[in-house]
């Protein structure tokens, strides 16, 4: 509630709102943390991807100006071939139909003329497809998903489907569209206005000729379509990555949500450590009456030790421990006779270096040895 008074009078007025009118969205979270590996994988795999259809079209329609530039004699002299050929035999079509000739005729010249033109048009369709597929593999990559051609109730929701006509993203799309009208019309009217007088020679042209020229004309303002194509394509794709980026940012909270499910509660984590921890201390010290010897710090830090001959090549450490552990295997080592001696060096060194149930490596053999032989002469077994 809001109070405020007026100029000319004394008397307040209450004006009643929502805090939560600012929030950033309707959960009061904003999005400002980075996507986070998972969630972008997650998108792709839901076949949510920053690419431009845009680039497919300029592309395929560059290349289908380059084929046709290629292809132009070969497409030239089979089209009027075919052409010919129907032409010549159209008084034959009428004798067919009145029992002179055979339907069979008449079926192969058709499937030829068929034949023909679509070996005219092979290059169109597979050059076509080849180029929309390495374009979108070059801006996203090759991982095929069925996702997005699955059936969903939720695109029948008249509400949704009214939402999605006057978002924000069908009306970029219709800007880009009157966009590209505007482009394609600016270069065509700056292309023609250039060449009007060929256009006029049209008339007094052979045929040939005239077709040469027409078709040198269309391939020309093909290329300035497709070149000012690619000018469009490269802003949309600059802009869908962006937006991309933007719908796909997330908030606190939500990259707290996967971490927990991706890599389990912290707090159920630690507890499942604490468990292992607690029975590798039990197995521990399980093996520790079988030590030799308790190398200590005095205080901070104890080793145990254990030698057998036939089982390892080197002595292997079987307990360790600092401060109240130390404590504890001390007191394990004297209730089950174990020798203690005191090498504060030796014991930092082992406790710092080897883990238990690993060898005493080398470079600590001659320390180790000289504290095995003092607790083998005290026990007289050398």
């Amino acid at each position: 509630m809001l109070r405020v008074c007026r100029a000319d009078d004394d008397r307040p007025l209450l004006i009643k709102y929502d805090l939560q009118f600012f929030a950033e969205d309707a959960n009061g979270a904003e999005k400002s943390e980075e996507p986070t590996a998972k969630k972008l994988d997650d998108a792709r795999k839901e076949g949510q991807v920053a690419k431009s259809q845009e680039v497919a079209t300029a592309l395929t329609l560059f290349a289908m100006f380059v084929i046709i530039r290629v292809l132009y004699p070969f497409m030239g002299t089979n089209f009027a071939a075919v052409f010919e050929r129907v032409y010549n035999n159209i008084p034959n079509v009428a004798r067919t139909y009145d029992g002179y000739l055979p339907i069979a005729w008449l079926s192969s010249i058709v499937t030829n003329a068929m034949l023909t033109m679509l070996l005219i048009a092979a290059p169109f369709f597979i050059i076509g497809f080849l180029v929309a597929f390495l374009s979108d593999f070059v801006q996203v990559g090759f991982k095929p998903t069925s996702k997005p051609l699955q059936p969903k109730l939720s695109k029948l929701d008249p509400i949704s489907g009214m939402k999605k006509i006057f978002s924000a993203r069908k009306l970029f799309e219709l800007g880009k569209s009157i966009l590209k009208l505007v482009v394609m019309g600016a270069v065509i009217y700056s292309f023609l206005t250039g060449r009007t007088e060929s256009l006029f020679l049209l008339y007094d042209m052979p045929l040939k000729q005239a077709i040469g020229l027409m078709g040198n004309l269309i391939i020309d303002l093909g290329f300035r379509i497709a070149a000012a194509y690619l000018v469009i394509a490269a802003i949309d794709l600059i802009y869908q990555r962006r937006k991309f980026r933007k719908d796909m940012m997330m908030t606190k909270q939500e990259v707290k949500d996967e971490f927990k499910n991706s890599e389990g509660n912290p707090e159920v984590k630690g507890a499942q450590k604490r468990r292992m921890m607690e029975a590798s201390r039990r197995r521990m010290m399980q093996q520790l009456p079988q030590a030799d010897v308790v190398i200590t710090n005095p205080t901070h830090y104890a080793v145990a030790i254990k030698y057998d001959a036939e089982e390892s090549d080197a002595p292997v450490v079987v307990a360790k421990g600092a401060d109240y552990l130390a404590q504890k295997i001390k007191e394990i080592a004297r209730d089950n006779k174990v020798e203690i001696v005191e090498n504060k060096p030796l014991a930092r060194m082992l406790y710092a270096n080897v883990e238990v149930g690993e060898l005493v490596p080398p470079e600590l053999y001659k320390a180790v040895a000289e504290v095995l032989a003092y607790v083998y002469h005290l026990k007289g077994r050398i």
